[in-house]
């Protein structure tokens, strides 16, 4: 296994970028796809954004400078790019929230790709619900066990707005679990 700053060096040079990449993708894909399928939800969508991801890294790697971890920037890259694929849809689809919340609840309940049970779709459909912020915040926080202080630098944020974020989220999930029970 490659040391990150040894990654780092394979990649900014143009001798060794193509295998390093390669071991990028390898290393990395499996995390980013699923922290991307929790802010998309449907797979084809989180396929495309993936990808997306990977050409954006691939196209400005020359420019990381090693001020956040590897990871942290890749997360930052795949986090915008699955919230302009989103901010994209809303203007296609001309939609309300609610329609939007309404049309990612389906997306859940009709994924042949979940495998969970009712309790975890449940709590998927509560996900889906929050706004897209606290949802952001919620995943990372929840699933990907993220410190406030790493989400601080991907999200452009402080840890106060985070914790704030993450405190109403748990709030509006524990209320719409006790409400549809």
């Amino acid at each position: 296994m490659v040391s990150e700053e040894q990654l780092i060096a394979e990649l900014q040079d143009e001798s060794t970028q193509k295998d390093a990449f390669r071991t990028l993708v390898a290393t990395y894909k499996q995390r980013l796809y699923w922290h991307i399928r929790k802010i998309v939800l449907d797979h084809d969508d989180t396929d495309d954004v993936l990808q997306n991801t990977f050409i954006k890294v691939w196209r400005n790697i020359d420019t990381f400078r090693a001020e956040s971890g590897l990871y942290t920037w890749l997360y930052r890259i795949a986090t915008n790019e699955s919230l302009t694929f989103l901010n994209q849809k809303k203007k296609k689809m001309i939609a309300t929230g609610e329609e939007i919340n309404e049309y990612l609840i389906e997306r859940i309940q009709t994924d042949p790709y979940f495998n969970g049970d009712a309790i975890q779709r449940k709590l998927q459909e509560a996900i889906a619900l929050l706004p897209e912020k606290q949802r952001l915040v919620f995943n990372m926080r929840y699933f990907d066990d993220i410190k406030y202080q790493d989400m601080e630098k991907m999200l452009n944020t402080s840890a106060g707005a985070l914790k704030a974020s993450y405190h109403h989220a748990v709030r509006k999930i524990e209320d719409y679990l006790r409400s549809t029970d």
